[in-house]
Protein backbone atom coordinates (compact mmCIF):
# COMPACT_ATOMS: atom_id res chain seq x y z
CA UNK A 1 0.00 0.00 0.00
CA UNK A 2 1.43 3.34 -0.98
CA UNK A 3 1.35 6.45 1.14
CA UNK A 4 -1.20 8.07 -1.16
CA UNK A 5 -3.54 5.10 -0.88
CA UNK A 6 -3.17 4.95 2.90
CA UNK A 7 -3.74 8.69 3.15
CA UNK A 8 -6.87 8.50 1.03
CA UNK A 9 -8.19 5.58 3.10
CA UNK A 10 -7.52 7.44 6.36
CA UNK A 11 -9.20 10.62 5.08
CA UNK A 12 -12.40 8.93 3.93
CA UNK A 13 -12.90 6.22 6.53
CA UNK A 14 -11.40 8.32 9.31
CA UNK A 15 -13.99 10.98 8.66
CA UNK A 16 -16.77 8.38 8.57
CA UNK A 17 -15.52 6.92 11.87
CA UNK A 18 -15.36 10.37 13.50
CA UNK A 19 -18.89 11.22 12.35
CA UNK A 20 -20.21 7.88 13.63
CA UNK A 21 -18.46 8.39 16.97
CA UNK A 22 -19.87 11.92 17.27
CA UNK A 23 -23.42 10.76 16.49
CA UNK A 24 -23.10 7.96 19.03
CA UNK A 25 -21.97 10.42 21.72
CA UNK A 26 -24.84 12.80 20.94
CA UNK A 27 -27.37 9.96 20.99
CA UNK A 28 -26.00 8.78 24.36
CA UNK A 29 -26.15 12.28 25.82
CA UNK A 30 -29.70 12.90 24.63
CA UNK A 31 -31.11 9.43 25.42
CA UNK A 32 -34.10 9.87 27.77
CA UNK A 33 -32.99 7.14 30.18
CA UNK A 34 -29.77 9.06 30.94
CA UNK A 35 -31.55 12.24 32.03
CA UNK A 36 -31.44 11.46 35.77
CA UNK A 37 -27.75 10.55 35.63
CA UNK A 38 -26.81 13.78 33.88
CA UNK A 39 -29.07 15.89 36.10
CA UNK A 40 -27.38 14.44 39.19
CA UNK A 41 -23.94 15.07 37.67
CA UNK A 42 -24.91 18.66 36.86
CA UNK A 43 -25.92 19.31 40.46
CA UNK A 44 -22.91 17.55 42.03
CA UNK A 45 -20.65 20.63 42.29
CA UNK A 46 -23.42 22.54 44.07
CA UNK A 47 -24.26 19.89 46.66
CA UNK A 48 -22.64 19.99 50.08
CA UNK A 49 -21.32 16.67 51.30
CA UNK A 50 -21.43 15.75 54.98
CA UNK A 51 -17.69 15.17 55.13
CA UNK A 52 -16.90 18.56 53.56
CA UNK A 53 -15.58 20.65 56.49
CA UNK A 54 -13.86 23.39 54.47
CA UNK A 55 -16.69 25.93 54.58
Amino acid sequence: MTFAAASHFAETWGLAFAVALFLTAVAYALWPANRTTFDAAARAPLSKDEDDDHA
